[in-house]
């Protein structure tokens, strides 16, 4: 799995939980639905995002290629 592949699962699965977080713990969850939304948004314009540079020294860019 690539890692762009892996990001995109990543913030797939944030969106859903800090949705459902917002929900039935606190409001205040909705920010970090906000904040990925909001990094999604710089990352397609820049082509660069936080996350990749942290999966990156995680050595999840090693791990495989397809």
């Amino acid at each position: 799995m690539t890692l762009e592949r892996r990001l995109r699962l990543i913030a797939g699965s944030f969106i859903p939980l800090s949705l459902a977080l917002g929900r039935y713990v606190s409001p205040y969850c909705y920010l970090f639905t906000a904040f990925v939304g909001l990094n999604l948004f710089q990352s397609g314009l820049t082509n660069w995002c936080p996350m990749m540079t942290f999966l990156r020294k995680l050595g999840v860019d090693k791990l495989g290629r397809e």
